[in-house]
């Protein structure tokens, strides 16, 4: 067996962040692997997933998820194909995914490792995107958390992401009156009224957001699905019409921010006992019972089509820290994955 397959490169946090992560924060390490045990397998990784929350994981601090430990591999979504396997139910050349991401080989027991089944013509990527944690959270947001309605006006901040851009999309499909989205570009918002189906695109950079979506929406909103907070999450509640359901995934506008104590909360607080508002955070580890239904409804819509997984696609582990910084300088359109 060639050396390659015995050696893995890794990407590891050195310091915790101040404000925006820079490279200096993270450390290149190659290393040795042991021989399989009884029960293991390894896996070359294709694609590597790189998301907004691994940004709140750098910090030490409580969360829904443990932060990552410095001076050890990074992990994330990231698919790949088995190499050599000492497990039942694994051979070589399997194709699987997992959550050992920020490397190029990946090695463990059998346990943590899930075999998916090929997808055709359609990039193996897309199970760490529309058919992946990204495409469940977007369901689960917009369907379970604010359930949203037949004839519903819906409102998606970061809408040109990898989860707004699903969540409009999906919102259609499930008859919004009209779906509202805002990005940072002319390009971005083209994107989400001419390939995603939007009915209306807003640049967030042109004018503030309240006075633009009160003009794109005169009578309201009726759901909101919230990736940035800071001014969208305020103008959202600005909209919101009585009984108004805001579900709550992130807020991308204030991760890096160096002092969290002088940030100031969102006006029109008031509207949510005046118009019985509902805002609920939410994560998805809490709503993977519905894997299964989001798989039925959303699988057909991808393969044939209906709905659109576009990728920013960055080439080499090398560039990882590159890529994962342009999460937060709106460098992608849709997810964001590098190719191993």
């Amino acid at each position: 067996m060639t050396e390659h397959l015995h050696t893995s490169t890794q990407i590891q946090l050195v310091q915790r962040p101040q404000g925006i992560p820079t490279e200096h924060d993270f450390h290149i390490q190659r290393v040795e692997l042991s021989p399989l045990n009884e029960g293991e397998v390894r896996v070359r990784n294709e694609f590597i997933s790189f998301d907004p929350y691994m940004r709140g994981r750098m910090n030490d601090s409580k969360s829904y998820i443990p932060p990552f430990p410095l001076g050890e591999t990074m992990t994330g979504s990231a698919v790949g194909r088995v190499i050599e396997s000492r497990a039942e139910g694994f051979s070589e050349g399997d194709l699987v995914t997992h959550f050992m991401g920020w490397r190029d080989i990946a090695q463990g027991s059998a346990e943590e490792f899930t075999a998916v089944p090929e997808l055709g013509d359609k990039p193996v990527s897309a199970y760490l995107g529309v058919l992946g944690l990204t495409g469940m959270t977007a369901f689960a947001g917009l369907t379970k958390v604010a359930q949203m309605k037949d004839g519903d006006t819906v409102f998606v901040s970061g809408a040109a992401g990898a989860v707004g851009s699903i969540v409009g999309q999906i919102a259609r499909h499930r008859g919004a009156r009209a779906v509202i989205g805002s990005a940072g570009s002319a390009e971005k918002t083209a994107l989400l009224t001419e390939r995603y189906g939007f009915t209306h695109a807003i640049n967030y950079k042109e004018a503030p957001i309240l006075e633009q979506l009160a003009e794109v929406a005169p009578e309201g909103i009726d759901v909101y699905f919230d990736n940035v907070g800071g001014d969208h999450l305020e103008a959202a509640l600005a909209h919101l019409n009585r009984y108004g359901r805001a579900a709550l995934c992130g807020a991308i506008s204030v991760y890096n921010a160096e002092d969290p104590l002088s940030l100031q909360g969102p006006r029109f607080m008031t509207n949510i006992v005046t118009r019985s508002l509902t805002l609920q955070g939410f994560v998805l580890q809490d709503y993977l019972q519905y894997a299964d239904e989001f798989r039925a409804e959303i699988a057909p819509l991808v393969m044939d089509g209906t709905i659109k997984d576009d990728e920013t696609v960055v080439e080499g582990l090398d560039q990882a820290i590159e890529a994962f910084l342009g999460l937060f300088e709106g460098k992608n359109t849709g997810k964001m994955v590098v190719r191993i």
